[in-house]
């Protein structure tokens, strides 16, 4: 296999079609196309590409972005081949009237964009956080949008009171969860303008606040007695690994060992008078 590797999934984000992680050397894509939006960056090696019949190249400090229904191929541009990553997504995702700009210039030499993608595709890689990849995918959208000559989203509510209604929403929702997408209907605002201003109100986004809601519940279940095994669900986590994770990142410990002290403090006996 000349050290090819190849990872694929479809992750539980609206708008993300299939994730890609791959390590090609020899292997050349034919002509193809897709039905939705190619996302590429490449942490190692380069790619030439031909694209509507121009040649073009991926490299590591860019973020490449080729349209759905145009014809492109590829293949490696170095001897030790290339490891790239790939989000699939919907086509009305970014906008099919962005096709023709994207095909002009399928190139975007960006740093922040291309930093933004990489965090995106970290998040991506473990299930539970699917919130939090929503908000890294509406401004990683948005700014591929800017990039593309499209007029920048507005929304007309003001940003304190979409952050409040919010932060409302995330508190009906803290065990059940819901997607992004979801809550912009709900409130009549873009995604993007939702995470922006729930930020620069609470000073932190959307998925830190839900999560540290869902910490809260487990603490509180935990020191309530019940077994550490039944309180992933009950706090809103995707699974007892998630719950764990978490529980370490914001304490330090695990949840069966913070839930002990309160199992210790009532198995004690009251003092002798």
């Amino acid at each position: 296999m000349d050290g090819q590797r190849l990872r694929a999934w479809r992750p539980p984000v609206p708008g993300i079609a299939e994730v890609l992680h791959a390590r090609f050397v020899t292997h050349a894509y034919p002509l193809h196309t897709h039905d939705a939006w190619t996302l590429l960056v490449v942490d190692d090696g380069a790619i030439r590409y031909d694209l509507d019949r121009h040649g073009h190249g991926a490299v590591t400090d860019q973020v490449t972005l080729l349209p759905p229904d145009v014809p492109h191929d590829g293949r490696a541009a170095t001897p030790g081949g290339f490891v790239k990553r790939v989000l699939y997504l919907d086509r009305d995702v970014v906008g099919p009237e962005l096709t023709g700009a994207a095909v002009d210039h399928p190139a975007l030499a960006d740093p922040l964009l291309r930093r933004r993608v990489a965090q995106l595709h970290q998040v991506l890689d473990g299930p539970g956080d699917e919130l939090h990849a929503e908000s890294r995918l509406a401004l990683v959208v948005d700014r591929i949008r800017g990039h593309l000559g499209a007029p920048a989203q507005r929304d007309p509510a003001p940003p304190g009171k979409l952050a409040r209604d919010l932060r409302d929403l995330l508190d009906a929702h803290v065990t059940s969860g819901l997607t992004l997408d979801d809550a912009a209907a709900r409130l009549g605002a873009h995604p993007t303008h939702l995470v922006r201003a729930f930020t620069a109100q609470f000073g932190l986004p959307p998925h830190a606040y839900l999560i540290g809601r869902r910490v809260d519940r487990a603490r509180a279940l935990l020191l309530a007695g019940q077994p550490a095994a039944g309180v992933a669900a009950e706090a809103g986590f995707y699974d007892q690994a998630h719950l764990t994770r978490t529980f370490r990142r914001y304490l330090g410990t695990t949840p069966a060992k913070f839930g002990a002290g309160a199992a210790r403090r009532t198995d004690t006996p009251p003092p002798a008078l």
